[in-house]
């Protein structure tokens, strides 16, 4: 891709109402962005591969930010099954906000026991464990809105 088109680009996509823009031609790839935060990177560019280059462009600023190349440190994967919500709403991960947390990394959980609340149109809904195990990792944030079928812990059976 020329620079020229790159400029085109960039213009078309500043006035245009698209929050992002992701476009893949071979290896070369474009990602452009104008929310506050930006898509977190899949993976790190494999050897000899250029590295996946961002352009974050902002409705305040209508000159283009330089471009960046990102290095990317790969992420360990946790295995285990996950805890989803059965609803949508807004997940408590503590009994009050003066009480410490159901369930932290490392704390055992029993089948049937309660690992957080999901508020639904005012209605507390305690979500328990389907299984017994170990919390590996906790995957929402206290008062984070979540989805239907969203996980929310990861359990290590056992």
């Amino acid at each position: 891709m020329q620079l020229s088109e790159l400029k085109d680009l960039l213009s078309i996509f500043n006035q245009s109402t698209l929050t992002e823009f992701n476009l893949k031609d071979g290896t070369f790839e474009l990602y452009l962005n104008k929310n506050t935060t930006s898509r977190p990177v899949a993976s790190a560019p494999a050897a000899g591969v250029a590295p996946v280059v961002q352009q974050t462009v902002t409705e305040s600023a209508p000159q283009a930010a330089p471009i960046v190349a990102q290095e990317v440190a790969p992420v360990p994967v946790v295995e285990g099954t996950e805890i989803v919500s059965p609803l949508v709403g807004v997940t408590y991960l503590k009994p009050s906000p003066d009480k410490p947390n159901f369930k932290e990394v490392g704390d055992r959980v029993e089948k049937g026991e309660v690992v957080c609340i999901v508020e639904a149109m005012k209605v507390m809904n305690e979500i328990t464990s389907d299984l017994s195990g170990e919390i590996v990792e906790v995957l929402v944030e206290n008062e984070q809105v979540v989805e239907f079928n969203q996980p929310l812990f990861l359990v290590k059976e056992g």
